[in-house]
């Protein structure tokens, strides 16, 4: 079964969020446009809006109000990613230009500040206080893993609860918060929110700690970026942290690294194909499968519905993906 298959019964509420999101990202000033536009159309899985749609089942369903969280936890997902390129220099996203790539830094910042106002604003009319301080604590954890992640560039001598706190804050605590905001938004119950709230957390771990295997593993074409990226940026992962367990490769990419003005590329792209092959990629990928286990669990706390065989499709897809 596809992806896709599992939530068919979002079909039409998925569809009316993303004609939400062209709304939202519509400005008079023809750049700030064209530049919020580009970045919506450059697509991706909507999954934040899919944790939304499908957590706010177990409640007391709004559609009105569960749309506007399901677009703003996806609107303050591409302000990010707007960010991350700026500060990744990246020119490719998803295997299209980014915004700094089509316009330039400051442009790119400034449509990414542009795009957290409108997530904010979207919400300013729903009277529910817990469902606003939340969302504001992910996004201050959110610039924090950011701000982390500069520090840490080029780091060789950082250990696994570094990495583990820094992808908390940069991805599985807006999935988790997805999930909980749509608990939240439809009154569930303190248990069930939990429950979400914990699947969600677990999920966005074991996602990210796929995407950094598959930076690795994956092909450039399936990325749409170029593989070994994280690496060559000075961004040490799972993969690199075990890696380095060897002394011999940790040397060579401590040397690699030594000018940070001057990256030995050809270095590191040679070290970045032997950690393809190694047995990182193995153990990385068995602390995904602790997170997916953990997410399972979570799910059984949950009552019976379309929405909970759906939450459990989605893990399988996520411990299972290529890109």
């Amino acid at each position: 079964m596809r992806l896709t298959k599992s939530y068919h019964f979002i079909k039409k509420d998925l569809k009316e969020v993303e004609s939400i999101l062209e709304n939202l990202v519509y400005s008079d000033h023809a750049v700030l446009h064209q530049a919020s536009d580009q970045l919506l159309k450059a697509g991706g899985k909507r999954l934040r809006p899919i944790f939304v749609l499908l957590s706010s089942r177990f409640g007391e369903f709004n559609k009105d109000k569960v749309n506007k969280v399901a677009s703003s936890v996806e609107l303050i997902h591409m302000a990010s990613l707007v960010h991350d390129d700026v500060i990744d220099d990246s020119d490719m996203r998803r295997g299209k230009p980014t915004v700094k790539a089509s316009w330039d830094n400051q442009v790119a910042m400034l449509t990414g500040d542009y795009i957290f106002a409108k997530a904010i604003s979207q919400l300013s009319d729903i009277p529910q206080p817990r469902l606003h301080q939340i969302l504001a604590k992910t996004m201050i954890e959110l610039a924090v893993g950011e701000i982390e992640q500069i520090r840490d560039k080029y780091n060789i001598h950082q250990n696994l609860r570094t990495y583990l706190r820094r992808i908390k804050r940069k991805t599985a605590l807006l999935i988790s918060s997805s999930c909980q905001l749509g608990a939240i938004v439809t009154q569930t119950s303190a248990s069930i929110e939990q429950a979400l709230y914990r699947y969600g957390y677990y999920i966005g771990m074991s996602y990210q700690i796929i995407d950094d295997i598959l930076d690795f593993t994956g092909a450039e074409k399936e990325l749409g970026k170029p593989a070994g990226g994280d690496l060559l940026q000075g961004n040490i992962t799972l993969p690199v942290l075990y890696a380095m367990e060897d002394p011999r490769l940790k040397e060579r990419l401590s040397r690699a690294f030594q000018d940070k003005e001057q990256i030995n590329n050809e270095e590191v792209n040679e070290i970045s194909k032997e950690i393809a092959q190694s047995d990182a990629i193995k153990k990385a990928r068995r602390v995904s499968d602790l997170y997916l286990k953990k997410a399972y669990e979570s799910l059984e706390l949950l009552p019976e519905n379309e929405a909970k065989n759906a939450l459990q499709y989605i893990a399988n897809y996520i411990g299972q993906r290529k890109t």
